[in-house]
């Protein structure tokens, strides 16, 4: 019963998982798109999601405890699912168990990519809105042709379009 019930906690983190991959190729799109309107939107259906993940990873600690202690385990271990499937003696349950370990180690792989690969687009877009703010805000370079010092008349020969002192 108890490993019934993690293997269950298990599929739907999973779940919740792939819902998630689903939100960061959504966030890459608006990305690329610079759609911020939609960005904000996949940004809330995000932090709903973590707080779901949230949520189901404390039911999938509290079904390890409890799973434990049918094994007669009775500290409070942290153990990883590799070492919870050492303990599992039934082949079945063992395949389940393996079985919804390898699905979600994948998913949590390729959601790890997915934000790697937005986390740069991001840092691109954050590098081209700096270039672009530099040059339309370039300041005047020391002119060519000598000025007195005490002469502090000269025009100022602004050459970008945005003046950031402003």
């Amino acid at each position: 019963m108890a490993l019934e019930q993690l293997i269950n906690t298990l599929e739907q983190l999973n779940a919740t998982h792939i819902k998630m991959i689903t939100v960061a190729e959504s966030k890459r799109d608006a990305i690329m798109d610079n759609g911020i309107d939609q960005l904000i939107v996949i940004l809330n259906q995000e932090s709903k999601l973590l707080k779901q993940i949230e949520q189901q990873e404390e039911a999938r600690v509290s079904a390890s405890y409890e799973f434990l202690q049918t094994k007669g385990i009775k500290s409070m271990l942290n153990l990883t699912l590799t070492e919870l499937v050492r303990l599992v003696f039934d082949p079945e349950d063992k395949r389940k168990l393996l079985a919804v370990q390898v699905e979600l180690s994948h998913h949590l792989g390729q959601l790890k990519e997915l934000n790697q690969l937005n986390q740069k687009l991001i840092e691109q877009s954050l590098a081209f809105i700096d270039y672009s703010l530099d040059v339309l805000a370039i300041r005047p370079e020391q002119e060519a042709t000598y000025q007195h010092p005490g002469d502090k008349h000269g025009s100022q020969g602004w050459s970008g379009l945005f003046d950031s002192r402003a």
